[in-house]
Protein backbone atom coordinates (compact mmCIF):
# COMPACT_ATOMS: atom_id res chain seq x y z
CA UNK A 1 0.00 0.00 0.00
CA UNK A 2 2.87 2.34 0.94
CA UNK A 3 4.39 1.86 -2.69
CA UNK A 4 1.27 2.37 -4.19
CA UNK A 5 0.38 5.59 -2.07
CA UNK A 6 4.35 6.70 -3.46
CA UNK A 7 3.70 6.24 -6.60
CA UNK A 8 -0.03 7.49 -6.97
CA UNK A 9 1.99 10.70 -5.37
CA UNK A 10 5.01 10.78 -7.73
CA UNK A 11 2.63 11.03 -10.93
CA UNK A 12 0.22 13.56 -9.35
CA UNK A 13 3.38 15.84 -9.02
CA UNK A 14 4.38 14.75 -12.38
CA UNK A 15 0.81 15.86 -13.78
CA UNK A 16 1.10 18.55 -12.38
CA UNK A 17 4.60 19.69 -13.91
CA UNK A 18 3.00 19.23 -17.12
CA UNK A 19 -0.33 20.83 -16.54
CA UNK A 20 -1.35 24.09 -19.02
CA UNK A 21 -0.02 27.11 -17.10
CA UNK A 22 -2.40 29.48 -15.72
CA UNK A 23 -3.92 31.65 -18.66
CA UNK A 24 -4.65 34.73 -16.65
CA UNK A 25 -2.08 34.20 -13.24
CA UNK A 26 -2.10 36.47 -10.48
CA UNK A 27 1.97 36.89 -10.73
CA UNK A 28 3.19 37.43 -14.10
CA UNK A 29 6.89 35.69 -14.12
CA UNK A 30 8.99 37.78 -16.67
CA UNK A 31 12.31 36.55 -17.67
CA UNK A 32 15.08 39.34 -18.99
CA UNK A 33 18.44 37.94 -20.71
CA UNK A 34 21.07 36.92 -18.60
CA UNK A 35 23.84 38.96 -20.74
CA UNK A 36 25.13 40.46 -17.64
CA UNK A 37 25.20 40.11 -13.69
CA UNK A 38 21.67 38.75 -12.88
CA UNK A 39 22.06 40.87 -9.55
CA UNK A 40 22.37 44.02 -11.41
CA UNK A 41 19.93 42.92 -14.42
CA UNK A 42 17.26 42.77 -12.01
CA UNK A 43 18.17 45.93 -10.00
CA UNK A 44 18.36 47.67 -13.27
CA UNK A 45 14.74 47.20 -14.23
CA UNK A 46 13.35 47.47 -11.14
CA UNK A 47 11.32 50.54 -12.87
CA UNK A 48 9.93 47.94 -15.37
CA UNK A 49 8.62 45.97 -12.58
CA UNK A 50 6.68 48.80 -11.29
CA UNK A 51 5.71 49.53 -14.71
CA UNK A 52 4.26 46.42 -15.31
CA UNK A 53 2.73 46.12 -11.97
CA UNK A 54 1.15 49.64 -12.23
CA UNK A 55 -0.35 49.20 -15.73
CA UNK A 56 -1.24 45.39 -15.86
CA UNK A 57 -2.62 45.41 -12.10
CA UNK A 58 -0.97 42.57 -11.51
CA UNK A 59 1.97 41.37 -9.46
CA UNK A 60 5.54 40.94 -11.40
CA UNK A 61 8.61 38.74 -10.59
CA UNK A 62 11.60 39.25 -12.71
CA UNK A 63 14.01 36.16 -13.44
CA UNK A 64 16.88 35.60 -14.67
CA UNK A 65 18.36 32.30 -15.54
CA UNK A 66 21.82 31.30 -15.74
CA UNK A 67 22.14 30.75 -19.16
CA UNK A 68 19.83 31.37 -22.47
CA UNK A 69 19.41 27.58 -22.72
CA UNK A 70 17.83 27.40 -19.13
CA UNK A 71 15.69 30.20 -20.40
CA UNK A 72 14.21 28.40 -23.11
CA UNK A 73 13.57 25.44 -21.07
CA UNK A 74 11.52 27.57 -18.37
CA UNK A 75 9.53 28.91 -21.39
CA UNK A 76 9.19 25.59 -22.74
CA UNK A 77 7.38 24.35 -19.39
CA UNK A 78 5.53 27.34 -18.38
CA UNK A 79 7.64 28.40 -15.72
CA UNK A 80 7.79 31.91 -17.11
CA UNK A 81 5.11 33.90 -18.79
CA UNK A 82 7.12 37.12 -20.87
CA UNK A 83 10.82 36.63 -21.93
CA UNK A 84 12.79 39.06 -23.44
CA UNK A 85 14.83 36.86 -25.87
CA UNK A 86 18.04 37.15 -28.29
CA UNK A 87 16.86 36.45 -31.69
CA UNK A 88 18.90 33.83 -31.87
CA UNK A 89 17.41 32.43 -28.23
CA UNK A 90 14.05 33.56 -29.89
CA UNK A 91 13.92 30.79 -32.66
CA UNK A 92 15.46 28.09 -30.64
CA UNK A 93 12.61 28.61 -27.97
CA UNK A 94 10.00 29.11 -31.07
CA UNK A 95 10.59 25.37 -32.14
CA UNK A 96 9.77 23.81 -29.01
CA UNK A 97 7.48 26.35 -26.92
CA UNK A 98 3.86 28.12 -28.23
CA UNK A 99 5.07 31.75 -27.64
CA UNK A 100 4.69 34.65 -29.92
CA UNK A 101 6.76 37.55 -30.22
CA UNK A 102 4.59 41.31 -30.03
CA UNK A 103 7.17 44.20 -29.64
CA UNK A 104 10.84 44.28 -30.32
CA UNK A 105 13.42 46.93 -29.13
CA UNK A 106 13.52 50.31 -30.73
CA UNK A 107 16.61 52.58 -31.31
CA UNK A 108 17.33 55.31 -33.22
CA UNK A 109 13.72 54.89 -34.72
CA UNK A 110 14.76 51.07 -35.97
CA UNK A 111 14.11 47.85 -34.49
CA UNK A 112 17.38 46.80 -36.22
CA UNK A 113 20.41 46.48 -34.68
CA UNK A 114 24.42 45.24 -35.16
CA UNK A 115 26.99 42.87 -33.77
CA UNK A 116 30.53 44.34 -33.85
CA UNK A 117 33.54 42.37 -33.95
CA UNK A 118 36.75 43.64 -31.56
CA UNK A 119 40.29 42.57 -31.39
CA UNK A 120 42.96 43.34 -28.97
CA UNK A 121 45.00 46.47 -30.22
CA UNK A 122 47.97 45.11 -29.30
CA UNK A 123 47.49 41.75 -31.29
CA UNK A 124 48.08 42.84 -34.63
CA UNK A 125 44.74 42.48 -35.84
CA UNK A 126 43.91 44.93 -38.76
CA UNK A 127 41.25 43.15 -40.10
CA UNK A 128 38.87 39.98 -40.22
CA UNK A 129 41.02 37.69 -42.21
CA UNK A 130 43.71 38.26 -39.53
CA UNK A 131 42.07 36.22 -36.84
CA UNK A 132 42.88 32.95 -38.48
CA UNK A 133 45.31 31.42 -36.20
CA UNK A 134 43.56 33.14 -33.02
CA UNK A 135 41.71 33.33 -30.42
CA UNK A 136 38.01 34.08 -30.80
CA UNK A 137 35.70 35.08 -27.85
CA UNK A 138 31.75 34.78 -28.12
CA UNK A 139 29.11 34.94 -24.89
CA UNK A 140 26.13 32.20 -24.83
CA UNK A 141 25.84 29.57 -27.60
CA UNK A 142 22.69 30.47 -27.73
CA UNK A 143 23.26 34.98 -28.34
CA UNK A 144 22.73 35.86 -31.79
CA UNK A 145 24.63 38.92 -31.41
CA UNK A 146 27.41 37.65 -29.49
CA UNK A 147 28.04 34.49 -31.28
CA UNK A 148 25.58 33.78 -34.26
CA UNK A 149 26.47 36.93 -36.04
CA UNK A 150 29.89 37.52 -35.51
CA UNK A 151 30.45 33.64 -36.24
CA UNK A 152 28.30 34.66 -40.01
CA UNK A 153 30.79 37.47 -40.49
CA UNK A 154 34.10 35.42 -39.98
CA UNK A 155 32.36 32.75 -42.52
CA UNK A 156 31.30 35.03 -44.87
CA UNK A 157 35.57 35.73 -44.82
CA UNK A 158 35.91 31.61 -44.99
CA UNK A 159 37.21 31.31 -41.23
CA UNK A 160 35.44 28.46 -39.87
CA UNK A 161 35.67 27.26 -36.30
CA UNK A 162 37.96 25.05 -34.96
CA UNK A 163 39.44 24.98 -38.85
CA UNK A 164 40.59 28.75 -38.67
CA UNK A 165 40.46 30.08 -35.29
CA UNK A 166 39.60 28.65 -31.93
CA UNK A 167 36.38 30.19 -30.09
CA UNK A 168 35.47 30.21 -26.30
CA UNK A 169 32.41 30.71 -24.76
CA UNK A 170 32.70 33.25 -22.18
CA UNK A 171 29.05 33.53 -21.48
CA UNK A 172 27.44 37.39 -21.37
CA UNK A 173 28.47 40.39 -23.88
CA UNK A 174 30.33 42.26 -21.33
CA UNK A 175 32.98 38.79 -20.15
CA UNK A 176 33.61 39.15 -24.60
CA UNK A 177 34.92 42.62 -23.83
CA UNK A 178 36.65 41.90 -21.30
CA UNK A 179 38.21 38.94 -22.07
CA UNK A 180 39.57 40.77 -25.50
CA UNK A 181 41.03 43.72 -23.32
CA UNK A 182 42.49 41.25 -21.00
CA UNK A 183 44.24 39.33 -24.01
CA UNK A 184 42.26 36.16 -22.83
CA UNK A 185 41.52 35.99 -26.62
CA UNK A 186 42.89 38.17 -29.34
CA UNK A 187 39.30 38.90 -31.04
CA UNK A 188 35.69 38.45 -29.96
CA UNK A 189 31.75 39.10 -31.15
CA UNK A 190 29.21 40.96 -29.25
CA UNK A 191 26.15 43.35 -29.68
CA UNK A 192 27.10 46.82 -30.50
CA UNK A 193 24.97 48.66 -27.98
CA UNK A 194 26.64 46.64 -25.39
CA UNK A 195 29.68 47.18 -26.35
CA UNK A 196 29.39 51.12 -26.93
CA UNK A 197 27.64 51.41 -23.91
CA UNK A 198 31.03 49.42 -22.13
CA UNK A 199 33.01 51.95 -23.84
CA UNK A 200 30.77 54.42 -22.41
CA UNK A 201 31.17 53.82 -19.04
CA UNK A 202 34.70 53.84 -19.16
CA UNK A 203 35.12 49.84 -18.77
CA UNK A 204 36.06 49.30 -21.63
CA UNK A 205 39.33 51.32 -22.68
CA UNK A 206 39.18 52.09 -26.64
CA UNK A 207 43.16 52.62 -26.61
CA UNK A 208 43.17 48.44 -25.90
CA UNK A 209 40.43 47.32 -27.92
CA UNK A 210 39.44 47.99 -31.77
CA UNK A 211 36.53 47.74 -33.81
CA UNK A 212 37.50 45.60 -36.83
CA UNK A 213 33.98 45.31 -38.14
CA UNK A 214 29.83 45.91 -37.97
CA UNK A 215 27.48 43.13 -39.12
CA UNK A 216 24.68 43.97 -40.96
CA UNK A 217 21.65 44.74 -39.51
CA UNK A 218 19.56 42.05 -38.16
CA UNK A 219 15.83 42.38 -36.38
CA UNK A 220 16.14 43.69 -32.53
CA UNK A 221 15.73 41.97 -29.57
CA UNK A 222 11.91 40.38 -29.16
CA UNK A 223 9.51 40.72 -26.08
CA UNK A 224 7.72 37.46 -26.82
CA UNK A 225 4.52 35.83 -24.35
CA UNK A 226 3.00 32.40 -23.89
CA UNK A 227 0.32 31.92 -26.71
CA UNK A 228 -2.02 30.56 -24.12
CA UNK A 229 -2.46 33.32 -21.91
CA UNK A 230 -5.54 35.20 -21.66
CA UNK A 231 -6.48 37.45 -25.10
CA UNK A 232 -7.56 40.26 -22.97
CA UNK A 233 -4.48 40.23 -20.82
CA UNK A 234 -2.26 39.77 -24.11
CA UNK A 235 -3.55 42.60 -25.28
CA UNK A 236 -2.86 44.86 -22.58
CA UNK A 237 0.68 43.46 -21.99
CA UNK A 238 1.07 44.40 -25.77
CA UNK A 239 -0.61 47.66 -25.66
CA UNK A 240 1.82 48.24 -22.06
CA UNK A 241 5.09 48.04 -23.84
CA UNK A 242 3.85 49.77 -27.19
CA UNK A 243 3.08 52.84 -24.87
CA UNK A 244 6.29 52.47 -22.77
CA UNK A 245 7.68 56.14 -22.81
CA UNK A 246 9.49 56.27 -19.27
CA UNK A 247 13.00 56.71 -19.71
CA UNK A 248 13.88 55.02 -16.12
CA UNK A 249 12.26 51.61 -17.72
CA UNK A 250 13.82 52.19 -20.95
CA UNK A 251 17.32 52.66 -20.25
CA UNK A 252 18.67 49.39 -19.19
CA UNK A 253 17.79 48.19 -22.69
CA UNK A 254 19.38 51.28 -24.53
CA UNK A 255 15.61 52.19 -26.23
CA UNK A 256 13.60 55.03 -26.95
CA UNK A 257 10.49 52.27 -26.79
CA UNK A 258 9.15 49.24 -28.30
CA UNK A 259 7.46 48.50 -31.93
CA UNK A 260 5.26 45.95 -33.01
CA UNK A 261 7.23 42.60 -34.64
CA UNK A 262 6.35 39.56 -36.37
CA UNK A 263 7.45 35.88 -36.23
CA UNK A 264 8.83 36.54 -39.89
CA UNK A 265 10.86 39.29 -39.06
CA UNK A 266 13.30 36.21 -38.01
CA UNK A 267 13.36 34.38 -40.91
CA UNK A 268 16.89 36.40 -41.40
CA UNK A 269 18.12 34.71 -38.13
CA UNK A 270 17.09 31.29 -39.32
CA UNK A 271 18.72 31.51 -42.56
CA UNK A 272 22.06 32.01 -41.27
CA UNK A 273 22.42 28.27 -40.27
CA UNK A 274 23.18 27.01 -43.77
CA UNK A 275 26.21 29.61 -43.84
CA UNK A 276 27.15 28.35 -40.67
CA UNK A 277 26.77 24.70 -41.07
CA UNK A 278 24.13 24.76 -38.18
CA UNK A 279 21.30 22.63 -37.70
CA UNK A 280 18.80 25.25 -35.99
CA UNK A 281 16.42 22.61 -35.53
CA UNK A 282 19.33 20.77 -33.02
CA UNK A 283 21.20 23.31 -31.80
CA UNK A 284 22.06 24.01 -28.13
Amino acid sequence: MKKLLALLGALSIAIGAYAAPNPDPQTLKVALLPDENAGTVIKNNQPLKDYLETTLGKKVELIVTTDYSSMIEAMRFGRIDLAYFGPLSYVLARQKSEIEPFVALKAKGSTTYQSVIIANTSAGITRIEDIKGRNMAFGDKASTSSHLIPKSVLAEKSLDAGRDYLEHFVGSHDAVAMAVQNGHAQAGGLSRPIFESLVERKIIDPAKVSVLEYSKPFPQYPWTMRSNLNPELKEKIRAAFLNLKDPAVLKPFKAEGFDVITDKHYDVVRNLGPLLKIDLAKFQ
